[in-house]
């Protein structure tokens, strides 16, 4: 199946010739007829499946064969970084059409506040926002969103999780009754099943295969004790020189932390809630285009950002919940490309480990610490204190700069299997029911 299946708008499509938009992704060709038929959907598809053109040129297609102007079209979404994202690709497919829209979210000055304030009040065709920001916005007054025909809710898992429940339903309560109302998530427990009820008019119902890793990623782990750690990401980052890697960690500290230990050796950024928006913005547009090279970050990042090329994901810490772990990894081999996912796994964190394991249907490979580390941890021992560290090659007073080098004339010998996941293609069916799935932990 190609594009032209879906008798788009002319525009619509030498937008997306221009784009090289060619064969739509399995979530594609199932979303986009229900969405141009009008009706309610639900679908369950990961990061990484070309969700956003699934949502967006139905819409699209939809406003240009109307010809009528005017606010139309409300998506949204969890994180500033998503909603600039989703305007993007807005920009991108709607280049011949003569379509506007326009990204709200916080963390601006009087000015962003203003220029977002009177785009709303004159009309723009699509609105892409924050739910905090809007709700501000909307409390002034001159807002009228009664012509609004379609509310997109993208991500839907992560603001419920983020606690935005509360500020969804009082937007919805400024919309017409009669809408049409998409709702895209990357997961499916019960609360979101629920949710939807309040929201949703008899929805047709689409998942695609969850807790599925792209095939071309390479995933493997490293037992280790946490003062291993930052060797270890040392030591990985110097076997290559790699073009775009992101590290993730636990928390904004443990980003803080890591940065100032790799910013003496590479070309390194920190992304976390403390920084400006000016900041983030800048941080963002850098790695997107590939001058800087190497970003840590919080799970914040992990659905919030779609950059094509991410050759490495190492996380540094092992995520809390197996589902995270699925998106940690969905930043890399985007596009049918390869890409190469790295774990930590502490003691504490191999019960965790096998969950993930579980979910995704593949045992990944334990690999040995590289040479000169100090033995890590086996994979089934039962759980024990972390030892303090040795005095020698792993203590950083004692340990030489050069240490892992190999003499003169050695053969280096290749100590990490890279293993390609071999799950089977995701696939996608139509279904009346989704099976219940546990609550996502806040």
């Amino acid at each position: 199946m190609d594009f032209n299946q879906f008798n788009f708008e002319p525009a619509l499509k030498e937008g997306l010739d221009a784009m090289g938009f060619e064969k739509p992704t399995p979530i594609q060709e199932s979303a986009i007829p229900i969405i141009m038929k009008g009706k309610d959907i639900i679908a369950c598809a990961q990061t990484g499946t070309g969700k956003t053109a699934a949502f967006i040129l139905p819409i699209l297609n939809k406003i240009a064969k109307s010809g009528i102007s005017g606010l139309n079209t409300l998506i949204l979404a969890p994180t500033r970084e998503l909603t600039i994202q989703i305007d993007q690709q807005i920009q991108g497919f709607s280049y011949f059409l003569g379509i506007s829209s326009i990204p709200v979210y916080g963390g601006g000055d009087g000015i962003v506040w203003e220029q977002q304030r009177k785009a709303l009040e004159t009309g723009t065709e699509i609105i892409v926002a924050t739910p905090g920001r809007l709700i501000a916005l909307l409390s002034s007054g001159k807002i009228n969103f009664d012509k609004i025909q379609h509310l997109i809710l993208d991500e839907a898992d992560r603001m419920l999780d983020m606690g935005f429940s509360d500020d969804i339903l009082k937007i919805v309560n400024y919309l017409p009754k009669k809408r049409q109302t998409i709702l895209f998530s990357a997961t499916m427990p019960p609360k979101i099943r629920q949710f939807s009820k309040k929201l949703l008019h008899e929805p047709e119902e689409i998942s695609l295969a969850i807790g599925k890793t792209a095939e071309g990623v390479s995933q493997s782990a490293y037992l280790v004790y946490d003062h291993q750690k930052e060797d270890l990401v040392k030591h990985i980052l110097s076997q290559k020189n790699y073009e775009a890697v992101i590290i993730f960690t636990s928390t904004k500290e443990k980003v803080k932390s890591l940065y100032k230990v790799l910013k003496k050796s590479f070309e390194v950024e920190s992304f976390h809630s403390d920084l400006e928006q000016a900041e983030r913005e800048d941080i963002m547009s850098r790695f997107k285009n590939k001058s800087l090279k190497i970003l840590i970050g919080t799970d914040i990042i992990s659905r919030g950002i779609d950059v094509v090329g991410i050759e490495l994901v190492i996380n540094f810490d092992t995520p809390n919940d197996p589902e995270d772990y699925v998106h940690r990894v969905g930043r890399t081999a985007r596009a049918d490309s390869k890409g190469e996912a790295i774990t930590f796994v502490n003691e504490k964190d191999r019960n965790k480990f096998r969950r993930i394991e579980s979910l995704i249907g593949l045992e990944i490979p334990k690999i040995p610490l590289p040479e000169g580390f100090d033995q890590g941890l086996t994979y089934n021992e039962e759980k024990k204190s972390s030892p303090k560290p040795k005095k020698g090659k792993n203590n950083k007073k004692n340990r030489p700069k050069h240490q892992n080098r190999k003499p003169e004339g050695e053969k280096t010998v290749q100590t990490k299997t890279e293993i390609i996941n071999k799950s089977p293609e995701p696939g996608v069916e139509v279904v009346s029911k989704f099976k219940r799935r546990s609550n996502i932990k806040d």
